[in-house]
């Protein structure tokens, strides 16, 4: 690769949800050895811009934002009550983006997180149909910040509508805004996809953010992930974007109960920062 990439870490690896006094954690970040940090926005009003770019500036930081899209935030609901509240969380996210000069908004922003069901052919083209129609008017959004949103695949026990790197590359399609771009996550590409370096290599340039943890939601490399092909692909791809480690502490209840970590994935949640950012400058910088 070209580049050296840069590796972040989500802080809902410590906490839930992000807030202002969540600048706590950025000197322990830093001293980690990360370059960036991912902020999580569950709550724009929790959130002080100016206070979260000098703590930034002070530790050295870079930074990405992803969203949080839960039953309120669905933009295939049959309210459009609903959409509603999803567009005005969306331009809270995109005026913070701005605020702290970060280029995208990342996430699964085309339903709700969970919605995952049996439905017929006509419901799920009804919802894939607006999928669309309300993500071209977040794109056109998105745009009026000068900013991309990145489309994020999702396991199919956290969505019905798309689960891979081809599902996602024809929702880009169909969106057809040059705002609409793509995250990958290693997590979700592991149970979806048939190669991940195929997978990679079919979302090409629109890949514009890469999570990552493992198999089980662990430390990356201990447990079954391809990383030579995941390696391999981002090479292809002469990807320049950063790799985040985005997991969650079995602390915060509710969090761990919406994305099923029953227990313990490290001694420690620093433990799994530092041991799980050696593999990755090891893998993708030798």
């Amino acid at each position: 690769m070209k580049n050296k990439i840069n590796f972040g870490v989500s802080t809902w690896l410590w906490q839930s949800p992000f807030s202002t006094d969540s600048i706590s954690l950025f000197p322990k970040i830093k001293e980690l050895g990360f370059d960036l940090v991912e902020i999580p926005v569950e709550d724009p009003e929790l959130i002080d811009a100016l206070e979260i770019n000098k703590a930034l500036k002070d530790n050295g930081l870079e930074v990405s934002v992803c969203g949080a899209f839960g039953p309120t935030k669905d933009l295939t609901h049959e309210d459009s009550k609903v959409h509603k509240q999803c567009f005005d969380y969306l331009e809270q996210c995109f005026e913070l983006c701005n605020a702290l000069d970060v280029k995208f908004l990342a996430g699964p922003m085309y339903s709700a997180v969970g919605k995952a069901r049996m439905i017929s052919q006509e419901q799920r083209k009804r919802e894939w149909d607006l999928a669309v129609s309300n993500l071209q008017k977040v794109c056109v959004m998105a745009d009026a910040n000068g900013l991309s949103i990145a489309l994020e695949p999702l396991n199919r026990f956290e969505s019905d509508m798309v689960n891979t790197a081809e599902d996602v590359m024809k929702l880009v399609k169909d969106i057809n805004h040059k705002s609409a771009r793509v995250l990958l996550d290693g997590f979700h590409m592991t149970i979806e996809e048939r190669n991940i370096r195929e997978a990679i290599n079919t979302v090409g340039d629109k890949l514009i953010h890469v999570q990552v943890s493992e198999n089980h939601r662990g430390i990356p490399g201990t447990g079954l992930t391809l990383w030579q092909d995941f390696k391999m692909g981002m090479k292809d791809i002469d990807y320049k974007g950063a790799v985040v480690i985005e997991s969650f502490t079995p602390e915060i209840k509710e969090l761990a109960a919406a994305v099923c970590i029953w227990k313990t994935m490290a001694k420690s949640q620093d433990e799994f920062a530092q041991k799980g950012l050696e593999f990755l400058r090891r893998t993708f910088n030798d």
